[in-house]
């Protein structure tokens, strides 16, 4: 059963995530977005990550993408112009992706040959817990230093705002 969810939710990921791209609209581009972010939530659940995939809908899925589509509706951004492919993308184009597809999948085969099968639910790595102490004891210093950073860019947004209202 979980072999099942896992490919339904990989296939729905990988087809949002291509839909993103092929997506001649920002406001529709965006929302496949959210069903990839979606996807991997679930993809995060079926390894065991339950405080991650918490964190990937209340953060990614929800407010990330609230202000990705509260940014394209402020710009005001149209559907995008199309232009004519050349006849080298449209000959090449497939046979390449497929080849490119192919060295990867040699390459990650000769890279790590005995690598260990994937075991769902066996990840115990994703409670709050876990995640927490990670976070303030090995990843601290990293930690801190996005704190900073975001810190640094809402001062600045403060400031640029204050010269607009003056």
């Amino acid at each position: 059963m979980d072999v099942i969810l896992f490919l339904v939710f990989a296939i729905i990921a990988v087809l949002c995530a291509i839909n993103v791209v092929v997506q001649t609209h920002p406001i529709a581009s965006a929302l496949s977005l959210i069903g990839v972010m979606g996807s991997l939530a679930v993809l995060y659940l079926l390894l065991g990550a339950e405080f991650i995939a918490a964190a990937q809908v209340i953060v990614y899925a929800g407010a990330v993408m609230v202000l990705f589509v509260f940014v394209i509706m402020l710009l005001n951004a149209g559907e995008e112009v199309h232009r004519g492919r050349s006849f080298v993308v449209q000959v090449l184009g497939a046979p390449l992706l497929i080849a490119l597809l192919g060295l990867l999948v040699y390459f990650a085969q000769r890279l790590f040959p005995g690598a260990p099968m994937v075991r769902f639910g066996a990840f115990r790595g994703g409670t709050a817990v876990a995640v927490g102490r990670a976070l303030f004891t090995q990843y601290l210093l990293p930690f801190e230093v996005t704190s900073v950073l975001i810190l640094i860019a809402i001062l600045g947004a403060i400031v640029l705002a204050r010269k607009e209202l003056d």
